[in-house]
């Protein structure tokens, strides 16, 4: 999006929906532990088929070691059925966008449903029938730390070829899903304060003559999430016509990390 410095003023009260806000503290509003975004993302490897379908029900997650307990639905799982060979040539899909407290994800379960099934080259719909031991979901182990306060990406990469097994000459197929796990921060987050806190104020990080990303301060405080790495202007547009906008140049941005930015102070006209 292309703006000029008189678009950003006359967009200022556009901007409420464009970026989520949070704290900038290690706390939620709340007062509980600091809480980070967690996407979960499907995709998949090339296969001699037509269409692959898989029925994705349940995602479940433990940041613990035990597998009998302390499993937790993951909210926001976007169930229903998946086309595998859509998602081929880097393509993916975000099956999951949540909440959860920092720390660290052990395993997961992807738990399907009945209708899997796939198409071969000829046309015939063929079901794809799942094992018994895998009905409570498909175990993933993971053990990796999610980094509080940006957002991490859990990429689930479907191996289509070594995921559907022939049983014999019986004409059934059997899906035994082959999965790789890559977790991964998207891009790095900007945080900071503006003064006076009474005053809200659109923050927008700029680069070139892009908006890359946008929020407003509340309280005092503001966080833009999930910025590409490089270096951005920060542009402070208060809602109220008395103070004048402000801009802090060469703020830069490290994949998977925060950066501080020193407060704002906004001065009057």
């Amino acid at each position: 999006m292309k703006n000029t410095w008189k678009n950003l003023a006359l967009g200022t009260f556009m901007l409420g929906g464009i970026a989520t806000l949070t704290a900038c503290s290690n706390t939620d509003s709340n007062g509980g532990p600091e809480k980070t975004r967690l996407q979960i993302a499907l995709t998949d490897d090339p296969g001699d088929y037509a269409e692959v379908w898989i029925d994705v029900k349940e995602i479940r997650i433990n940041s613990s070691d035990a597998d009998d307990q302390n499993w937790v639905p993951l909210p926001g799982v976007k169930a229903g059925a998946y086309n595998l060979l859509d998602l081929v040539n880097d393509k993916d899909t975000i099956l999951a966008d949540a909440e959860i407290p920092t720390g660290k994800i052990s395993q997961i379960r992807l738990v399907l449903g009945d209708n899997n099934f796939l198409v071969t080259n000829d046309g015939k719909r063929l079901p794809l029938t799942t094992p018994s031991a895998q009905q409570s979901g498909l175990k993933l182990n993971i053990h990796q730390a999610v980094i509080g306060g940006i957002i991490n990406k859990l990429t689930l990469d479907f191996d289509v070829a070594k995921s559907i097994v022939k049983a014999g000459n019986s004409g059934k197929y059997i899906l035994k899903p082959v999965i790789r796990t890559v977790l991964e921060a998207v891009g790095g987050n900007i945080r900071g304060g503006v003064l006076p806190d009474s005053v809200q104020t659109a923050v927008l990080a700029i680069q070139g003559a892009d908006t890359v990303a946008s929020t407003y301060s509340l309280n005092g405080g503001y966080l833009l999430r999930g910025i590409p790495a490089g270096a951005y202007s920060l542009h402070f547009i208060p809602t109220d016509t008395n103070f004048l906008p402000a801009v802090k140049n060469a703020v830069p941005v490290v994949l998977g990390q925060i950066t501080t930015v020193d407060t704002v102070r906004l001065q009057k006209k």
